[in-house]
């Protein structure tokens, strides 16, 4: 088995493309959970960088830590970047980290000339806590400790399951803090659900994960939504056209009626309730579990395990209605195009617009090598103008000096006009920002939260400066 990172980080706001990292935790593990090495930085806020009041209130990091810490956003990830080269091929996990840290990892990456998918390839994988926390519990449950919202459903959130579950959670909202924690919860399932575990540990790499799905005559996995995780006994029908996902038969039907159908009157029925067609996002570590855990809950249970296994080889079997349902996902995904805004995508859109050549993808070790005064030319070398663009932009961060006075004018003009815009902007905006603090000083005050209303004075005071500084551009 290879080693596990365990990490997490702490954000300016929750959007991936606009925002940056500000803290990052991280621990190196063995298979056996033990720690190796850890890693635990704070950084600097970039120019033209404009937190979210609450974000902050939420990871406690004031104005104050955030311009004066010893490292600049470059320089963190440069240090994170040369630690896991140095931990090598591990297995990347945290704690809903493959919808939120993983996403702002890859965007990180790309905008500071990285190659963004650097917990996936090469030998390294990538699971989540998350998932594995609400599989445990609907295949064993009790393995969690869970608190239990108005509406009934358990609560997914770290900073509340730690501490019911016995674990050392005094630094929440930490990314060091949030690390152990899941580490923690890590621990127990293995522990408490170690079938889970086992079945986790097939289904990190997707391409793995993807002959595990084909292969079987069928399995029985999990869905979360609606706050409950629902199984589902499925097997194995085609791949999306598009996406590449597994597209799957749900067993509790019997598929007798759709296996002959015409395909205008199939493409009626997929879209009526309750689907029997589902996707199986084989790239985001689903949990893959053998199909006699059916027999723990009824709908699957009533059938018998003979007759799901009879109705999932009637699907196997029928190669014509594979074809007839990527026909009609074919069809759905040209109707999208179709539709989709034909809006321009800013460059920190673009990650998954188009890959980064492997010519460009060879100079940017070339970039963080040499010395400042020699970047700007490494930067002429890529072909790709995303990367001339974000290899400007950190000049523009780290050594404005080095830029051109006709590049610094340009970045610096086209900085001040996104923080002052007064319109609905993707990014934060300096009116937003004062608008949320308004919105904030009058709860707290009605709360008597001093503490926050002191964090809030002087998130304003610093947004005042950046205001000043930006106006004159």
């Amino acid at each position: 088995m290879s080693n596990f990172v365990f990490y997490d980080f702490e954000t300016s706001s929750s959007n991936k493309y606009w925002d940056q990292i500000i803290q990052i935790g991280a621990v190196l593990t063995n298979d056996n959970l033990d720690e190796l090495d850890r890693f635990d930085v704070r950084c600097r806020l970039n120019p033209g960088i404009i937190p979210s009041a609450m974000a902050l209130i939420v990871n406690r990091s004031t104005p104050h830590m955030l311009k004066n810490s010893n490292l600049s956003h470059y320089e963190m990830i440069r240090q994170f970047v040369e630690t896991l080269k140095r931990w090598g091929k591990a297995t990347y996990i945290g704690f809903n980290s493959i919808e939120f840290d993983e996403e702002f990892l890859r965007s990180t990456l790309f905008q500071t000339l990285e190659y963004p998918y650097l917990t996936s390839t090469n030998g390294n994988t990538r699971g989540d806590v998350l998932s594995l926390a609400r599989a445990a519990n609907l295949y064993y449950p009790d393995t969690l400790k869970n608190p239990v919202n108005e509406k009934g459903n358990d609560v997914y959130k770290l900073d509340q399951m730690a501490p019911l579950n016995g674990i050392e959670h005094g630094d929440a909202h930490s990314a060091i803090g949030d690390v152990m924690a899941t580490v923690g919860i890590a621990k127990l399932i293995s522990k408490k659900a170690p079938n889970v575990w086992k079945a986790s540990m097939l289904t990190m790499d997707k391409t793995q994960s993807l002959e595990v799905i084909k292969k079987e005559l069928l399995f029985c996995t999990n869905e979360y939504f609606y706050g409950k995780s629902r199984p589902y006994v499925q097997t194995f029908i085609c791949q999306h056209p598009q996406y590449q996902w597994p597209l799957c038969f749900d067993l509790r039907h019997d598929p007798t009626p759709y296996l002959n159908m015409p395909l205008k009157e199939l493409e009626t029925a997929m879209k009526k309730q309750p689907k029997f067609i589902r996707t199986v996002r084989h790239n985001k570590h689903p949990v893959i579990m053998n199909p006699s855990y059916g027999n723990k809950f009824d709908e699957y249970k009533i059938i018998g395990l003979a007759k799901l296994e009879t109705r999932a080889k009637l699907v196997k079997e029928n190669n014509e209605f594979g074809e007839k349902i990527q026909s009609i996902k074919r069809s759905e995904v040209e109707e999208k195009e179709q539709s989709k805004s034909q809006e321009d995508l800013y460059n920190e859109e673009s990650i998954y617009a188009k890959f980064t050549t492997a010519e460009d993808n060879k100079i940017m070790p070339e970039f963080h090598s040499v010395e400042w005064n020699k970047k700007i030319n490494v930067i002429s070398k890529f072909k790709d103008e995303r990367l001339q663009y974000f290899g400007k932009k950190l000049l523009y961060s780290e050594k404005p000096e080095v830029l051109s006075k006709e590049d610094y004018d340009l970045i610096h003009k086209d900085t001040a006009k996104k923080l002052l815009s007064t319109n609905n902007e993707k990014w934060n905006t300096i009116p937003r920002t004062y608008s949320e603090i308004d919105t904030l000083r009058a709860k707290f005050e009605k709360q008597g939260e001093s503490e926050k209303l002191k964090i809030l004075d002087d998130i304003n005071a610093y947004v005042e400066e950046l205001e000043k500084h930006y106006s004159s551009a």
